[in-house]
């Protein structure tokens, strides 16, 4: 018989029941073929007596098995394993029940995206400092607003609809606020019915291509763009074109040869500041990227990822907020302001579009948490999330401020940059004598972490040297630390 006194180990200082732990533990022996169908259990007084525990938690694991099918009893002969379950390879039984397998290699063939992979840091010391692409510092999250808020909707009875299924299309109260916040801070000129919540602005530009790009359709970047933005476009089936980037953002005149050339079905710009070089589209580009839409019907994908965040002046107006002809497909989302697990962003279209993404988004994911987006809108409507971002605009500044005059002042013989008008990282180029492999790892050695694919800027091939650095997340103390390992760095290169 089957050893169960050496098989069966119960914790009971586990929140889980004993009486359960052995109905686990008995399922797992016999789906992994110790114990075959037909197999005989020990009685239940025996049962009890090898694992030292009542013989009620034995007579109420075994109810609980023959319930579900596992095992079953037969009248003056005994319980034993259900004789109708498959047959499983035997395993031995000198095997540590605690000592799992863990699982590499999949039994089964499945798709492959190399397009999707990526490299990823493999830097374990603690303490070490890290130099993001841009992202927000998740340690001024308004946690306390948005803790205080989520718990006052909680506690009242009449909110206990949001924890069942709702509109596919998002919180119906977030979409109303979000129709005056676009249209007072974007200038927007939209209802409800232009609104799609998301899971933050990349499920918005997922479900964007989908639609738009099937069948090999094309799409226009720049030269230097987002990459997950580029994988997501090729994901979906569509052909990258690319066109210059420089010091008025997209070149709208190449986008207009190449309109003239081959038909073009969508183009893809972050406008405010582009990803990943920070410049700001022109207002002259900006007109005509609108005028070139409406005459070669193609549809302009604005990802406005972090439109609040401009230091010198008031941010420029969308292009969303000229477009008159429905050719523009406007793409945002509170990552950026709040912190990056605040997966809550929006899709603002002309309502056919917004319809049919909001019946693939339930195929992929049927509703977003209805608690936390009443607890947005009601943030936003009191406005707290505002006065967030008038606080944060204000920190980032000065880290910006200090972090490009220090860059300049003490490593300017090795980088180039131009102090950007807003967002939370800046283009920075290496002298070309030097290669960002060899920063990189002499970096690491002053636990000063790079992001380690700077090959990514590089959509193009042209060796422009160039990667995008975060400032925003670092706060004073952690700039001047950073600049000095920097100074190290590039001084052992040098020598």
């Amino acid at each position: 018989m089957f050893p169960f006194k050496n098989n069966i180990l119960l914790d009971r200082k586990a929140n889980r029941n004993l009486y359960l732990q052995l109905c686990d533990q008995i399922i797992g022996h016999i789906k992994s073929g110790k114990l075959t169908p037909s197999s005989k259990l020990p009685g239940s007084r025996k049962m009890a007596e090898d694992l030292v525990i009542h013989r009620k938690t034995v007579i109420a694991a075994y109810d609980e098995l023959i319930s579900q099918g596992w095992i079953e009893t037969i009248p003056a002969k005994g319980t034993f394993v259900t004789s109708t379950l498959p047959i499983i390879r035997k395993q031995r039984f000198d095997q540590n029940p605690s000592n799992i397998t863990i699982k590499h290699k999949s039994g089964f063939s499945f798709t492959t995206r190399t397009h999707l992979m990526r490299k990823t840091a493999t830097t374990i010391i603690q303490n070490v400092l890290k130099i993001d692409d841009g992202v927000p510092d998740n340690r001024l999250a308004p946690i306390e607003e948005i803790a205080r808020t989520y718990r006052n909707i909680s506690k009242k009875a009449h909110h206990k609809k949001l924890l069942a299924y709702d509109s596919i299309y998002g919180n119906h109260t977030l979409r109303k606020a979000l129709v005056t916040y676009l249209n007072q801070t974007r200038g927007l000129h939209i209802s409800i019915d232009n609104i799609l919540i998301t899971r933050g602005s990349q499920m918005g530009i997922y479900l964007t291509s989908q639609l738009l790009l099937k069948n090999k359709k094309k799409i226009v970047v720049g030269n230097t763009n987002y990459m997950t933005a580029d994988n997501t476009f090729t994901e979906a089936g569509g052909i990258i074109e690319q066109v210059p980037v420089d010091q008025q953002g997209m070149n709208t005149f190449a986008i207009e040869q190449l309109c003239k050339a081959k038909k073009i079905d969508a183009v893809y710009v972050t406008s405010h500041h582009h990803h990943p070089t920070t410049v700001t589209l022109s207002a002259e580009r900006r007109m005509h990227l609108l005028q070139l839409a409406q005459k070669y019907n193609f549809a302009i994908i604005e990802d406005d990822y972090d439109y609040d965040f401009h230091y010198s002046n008031a941010p420029i107006l969308p292009l969303a907020s000229n477009d008159y002809n429905g050719n523009v497909i406007y793409i945002g989302g509170f990552t950026k302001i709040i912190a990056p697990a605040m997966r809550i962003g929006y899709l603002v279209a002309p309502t056919d579009f917004v319809d049919e993404a909001a019946r693939l988004r339930r195929i992929i994911d049927r509703q977003g948490d209805m608690i936390l987006e009443q607890t947005l809108a009601q943030m936003i409507s009191s406005g707290d999330v505002q006065r967030h971002c008038n606080k944060a605009l204000k920190i980032y500044k000065i880290r910006r401020d200090l972090f490009c005059s220090l860059l300049k002042e003490k490593l300017g013989d090795y980088f180039e940059f131009e102090i950007p008008k807003g967002g939370m990282a800046i283009w920075v180029k290496l002298n070309k004598k030097y290669y960002w492999y060899d920063v990189y790892n002499e970096a690491k050695k002053y636990n000063l972490e790079l992001n380690p694919e700077w090959e990514r800027y590089d959509n193009d091939n042209s060796g422009h040297n160039g990667i995008r650095v975060g400032f925003a997340s670092l706060n004073e103390e952690e700039i001047i630390t950073i600049i000095e390992k920097l100074e190290k760095t590039m001084r052992n290169l040098k020598a």
